[in-house]
């Protein structure tokens, strides 16, 4: 049984994504559908979202989206995706992904062979948006096989005896990857490989760094009410002084880190300081405890006594002893 397709229809841009009409049109569906990712209530939009939100009033050029792990690259055009109801279909890329996975293959349904419909076609044929999580890490010759897509040409599938997919009006692609497929610079991004430059000049980019101080606050505030406004604040100053050393950048102090605090690592951080509240009736400092099991033990000896020694300083009452 094929999925219903809602109608497509005209949204005010400004309307959806501000709550403010502007006049400027966007288009998505009339309806949610089974693919269509849960819109989240609380959800707070990264600066760069007007970015994206611009390549949806677009045309339909092949997004790149790059940046640090955590910062929210696919929440970000989920969420967008889910304000119009598109639909979205679903890869992570890795080493071994071949183009068929992609595409799709032949199975055996009911005692006979038939063809199952992949992620990139299902897209297509139905109007979604694709979205190829860590682009990055394919094989540069597997991600050239994509070049035709990007260009908006049909796709061919052999396997299900030549079947020519046309790309739907509404069909979507977007990429996403800890680099801007060049290299990674840092060494930290293992697996990460150079992109066929051919490829990479299909796509729009767009860098998304880490939320601004006051978005992180209220993510912050969202998360985990029960720390005190201060102590929120505080870990936001802390998370981003460990992201300047992770990236070496001028003017921090200390040596360099090989891990950092993405956005989830904050938040998982701050909900692990209110669980672990009781251990300080046994002289155990809730906030440091909880970094160990947020960040700390994912460091080297010498880093996590960096981090421990950071935090004092930016916690003096909350960390010390």
């Amino acid at each position: 049984m094929q999925d219903i397709i809602p109608a497509p229809v005209d949204f005010d841009a400004g309307a959806v994504f501000s709550g403010s009409p502007s006049g400027r049109i966007v288009r998505g569906y009339e309806n949610p559908g089974p693919h269509t990712p849960a819109p989240e209530s609380d959800y707070v939009f990264h600066e760069a979202s007007r970015d994206v939100v611009v390549w949806f009033m677009a045309e339909a050029e092949p997004l790149y989206v790059f940046g640090p792990t955590g910062s929210g690259k696919t929440s970000l055009v989920k969420q967008l995706a889910a304000r119009l109801n598109y639909p979205v279909f679903e890869i992570t890329g890795h080493a071994r992904l071949e183009f068929p996975d992609l595409v799709g293959h032949l199975t055996v349904r009911g005692g006979t062979m038939a063809f199952e419909y992949g992620p990139l076609a299902l897209a297509m044929k139905q109007g979604g948006l694709f979205l190829l999580n860590e682009i990055d890490l394919l094989e540069p010759a597997t991600a050239a096989g994509l070049n035709g897509i990007l260009d908006g040409s049909p796709l061919c599938i052999p396997e299900n005896g030549g079947e020519l997919v046309a790309p739907h009006p509404m069909f979507r692609f977007v990429a996403t990857a800890n680099t801007n497929g060049g290299s990674d610079e840092t060494g930290l991004y293992q697996g990460t490989l150079r992109q066929n430059l051919a490829l990479l000049d299909r796509f729009w980019l767009c860098e998304l760094g880490y939320p601004a101080p006051e978005a992180e606050q209220r993510l912050l505030e969202r998360a985990a009410p029960q720390l005190p406004e201060d102590v929120r604040s505080r870990m936001v100053d802390y998370a981003n002084e460990i992201r300047r050393l992770f990236l070496g950048e001028s003017g921090s102090e200390g040596q360099a880190l090989e891990v950092t605090f993405s956005t989830r690592t904050l938040l998982r951080w701050a909900r692990l300081a209110v669980r672990f509240q009781p251990l300080a009736l046994q002289g155990v400092q809730p906030l440091a405890y909880a970094l160990d099991r947020a960040l700390g033990f994912k460091a080297t000896r010498e880093s996590r006594a960096a981090l421990h020694e950071i935090a004092q300083r930016v916690f003096p009452q909350a960390t010390g002893g």
